[in-house]
């Protein structure tokens, strides 16, 4: 079993893309209230002092097979949380003065 942590979620899988004079004209994804509902309470992120935040962030993509999905960040993952403290640190380490 890989021991890779992810930071997204598979939410489902999309219809394949539209193609307009060979180019990749646009992809749809279709949600239902209770998934929407269930994605906004779970994955989106905190809203802050000035009100920003608060967002769901969906990315459609295609597996290796050949098939496309789309998935959601999940801020509150394993893997987002420590890209977040590495990050964290990264800045803290270069507002040192020596």
């Amino acid at each position: 079993m890989s021991d890779t942590k992810y930071d997204s979620v598979l939410v489902g899988y999309t219809e394949e893309p539209r193609y307009y004079d060979g180019k990749l004209s646009s992809w749809s994804v279709k949600f239902k209230v209770a998934e929407l509902q269930e994605m906004i309470d779970k994955y989106a992120t905190p809203v802050n002092e000035q009100g920003e935040g608060g967002n769901v962030y969906c990315k459609l993509g295609v597996s290796k097979a050949n098939n496309y999905y789309t998935t959601v960040f999940d801020y509150n993952s394993e893997a987002a949380q420590e890209k977040r403290a590495a990050r964290h640190a990264e800045t803290v380490a270069d507002e040192m003065p020596f």
